[in-house]
């Protein structure tokens, strides 16, 4: 949606992998906001976009306007993302994925590319964009690029824009509580309550963040998982202040 940072640059290289045209789109897609988010608020800056991208070899940039992108006006006919949207942030955000899997159906089609990467941060939305693209066969091999963070461990995000200095200096205590569940997971822990257990300890020691939800999660039906296991995932949200974070951790023997 713009106001690009490293992680989304990255995806730039990973497309680059895997084709010789790299094309990125720009748009902040109304569809996916509700009532009281930050639609209105959120960073836009086509300029320095653009000169980001082009220092790192991007084809083509299709930046629509909202006009463009929805001539006949908001869609009638969207998609459905089924049950595995009610989940995480789905739970929270009514709405929010039909939004996402609706523009991104859009753009597919416009586009027609053969490989399309997408960011493992927004976790639930690539796992939900991998199920449509094999349910509707669409005919696009979606990436999932790594989770670019800052050197303290926050995952990069357009939104750290809006986090106050002292914010700023709690907000990494979400990637130290993974390093906690980590720990304690090669060390032979899979119970899920135990885990939950170190992660909420480590997170009280970051007063500023307020948990939405951590929830511990099948890879492959974004459900509630029993015990953990290699490749299944800790998703969690967070307030910082007023700034919303997400992030997760896929858990490695």
């Amino acid at each position: 949606m713009g106001y690009l940072h490293e992680g989304h640059l990255s995806l730039v290289d990973l497309a680059r992998q895997e084709t010789d045209f790299v094309a990125v789109s720009i748009f902040v897609n109304p569809l996916q906001f509700g009532p009281g988010e930050d639609l209105d608020q959120y960073p836009r800056e086509l300029d320095r976009d653009l000169s980001l991208l082009r220092k790192r070899g991007t084809d083509l940039v299709f930046a629509p306007s909202v006009e463009e992108m929805y001539p006949f006006g908001e869609p009638e006919v969207t998609v459905d993302p089924g049950p595995m949207a009610q989940t995480l942030c789905g739970r929270y955000r009514p709405g929010h994925f039909r939004g996402v899997l609706t523009v991104v159906a859009r753009l597919l089609g416009l586009i027609k590319p053969q490989f399309a990467a997408f960011g493992q941060k927004d976790y639930q939305q690539a796992i939900l964009i991998r199920r449509m693209v094999k349910d509707l066969d669409l005919g696009v091999e979606i990436g999932l690029g790594p989770i670019v963070r800052e050197e303290d461990g926050l995952a990069m995000s357009s939104r750290n824009l809006f986090l106050s200095p002292e914010e700023r200096r709690q907000a990494p205590g979400l990637w130290r509580s993974f390093q906690a569940v980590q720990t304690a997971f090669e060390k032979g822990e899979g119970s899920v309550p135990a885990l939950r257990s170190v992660f909420l300890d480590e997170l009280k020691h970051h007063p500023l963040l307020t948990l939405q939800y951590a929830e511990f999660t099948d890879p492959d039906t974004m459900g509630p998982a029993e015990r953990i296991q290699p490749g299944f995932v800790l998703a969690v949200a967070a307030f910082c202040g007023r700034t919303r974070l997400i992030d997760n951790h896929i858990f490695v023997e």
